[in-house]
């Protein structure tokens, strides 16, 4: 039996990150996605809105049909 699996290169996050600390957030996904650690990708807000910013993804944890991201901020576009 297969698995959903869903690959992605930008992060959307809807307005649900929550900061764990200064630069490093988190924000849960609906459904098994996959993302390239360490290399930078988008931020953005919706999937059609201006690139916010660009990341790390410092770790991903995939359980019970949710994806965990834990990423770095390491460029903010803008402030709103």
């Amino acid at each position: 039996m297969g698995m959903p699996l869903e690959l992605n290169t930008l992060i959307v996050t809807k307005g649900k990150e929550e900061r764990i600390e200064e630069n490093l957030f988190t924000v849960v996904k609906e459904g098994y996605r996959l993302y390239p650690i360490e290399i930078p990708v988008e931020v953005r807000k919706t999937l059609d809105s201006e690139t916010s910013g660009q990341a790390l993804i410092k770790k991903l944890e995939l359980e019970q049909n949710r994806t965990l991201i834990t990423y770095e901020l390491i460029k903010l576009n803008s402030t709103n």
